[in-house]
């Protein structure tokens, strides 16, 4: 029989080593900058989520004039993620990840597309800087992207909550008022695949 007393200084020992917090031989530094992004936006651009926008194949003049309006407050409609990250990055590293982002192949359109959208789209003129055939830097692709991202970016823009950085374009007054015309115009732009 195992006595009182070594039961104790087993539990003992195991209980220190229970309660000793893991050091993690973790360096940040030994990683491309590209893959603190790519949890929410997926290693090649293609995030998995509709909260967060694939950034593969995005034009780079967009990528790195939104994380420049995260790092300096004018853009804050995510709740602060970005932020958070983009602080996180060197400025000498934004390049890189701008680089490795615009680099990568467009992702692939999703969902059946909508002909009331197709309809609204073309009548709101958005195609002019967003179309194919559009020569803004700045201006993002809006084909192939989530639904859902684009459905909260419009609605961010038509309240207020999201700026343009391209300050003499309304993009609120621009926006549908209705919700519904909103999620329509989402739903044909992520379906069309991105040229």
């Amino acid at each position: 029989m195992i006595s009182d007393r070594i039961k104790i200084s087993v539990l003992a020992a195991m209980g220190g080593i229970i309660a000793v917090p893991a050091s993690a031989d973790f360096d940040a530094e030994a990683f491309p900058p590209y893959e603190r992004c790519a949890l929410c936006h997926g290693l090649f651009g293609e995030s998995a989520n509709a909260k967060f926008p694939h950034l593969g194949g995005q034009k780079a003049g967009y990528i790195s004039a939104q994380i420049n309006a995260f790092l300096n407050g004018r853009r804050h409609n995510d709740g602060g993620q970005m932020v958070n990250i983009v602080s996180e990055l060197k400025p000498d590293e934004i390049p890189e990840v701008v680089e490795w982002f615009s680099s990568q192949d467009a992702p692939k359109p999703s969902g059946e597309g909508s002909a009331t959208g197709a309809a609204l789209y073309e009548q709101s003129g958005c195609d002019s800087c967003h179309g194919r055939t559009a020569t803004f830097p700045d201006a993002p692709h809006l084909t192939a992207q989530h639904a859902g991202y684009l459905t909260k970016q419009m609605r961010d823009f038509r309240d207020g909550r999201r700026v343009s950085g391209m300050a003499d374009i309304p993009h609120g007054r621009l926006m549908p008022e209705v919700d519904d015309a909103i999620a329509d115009i989402a739903a044909y732009l992520s379906s069309v695949a991105r040229q």
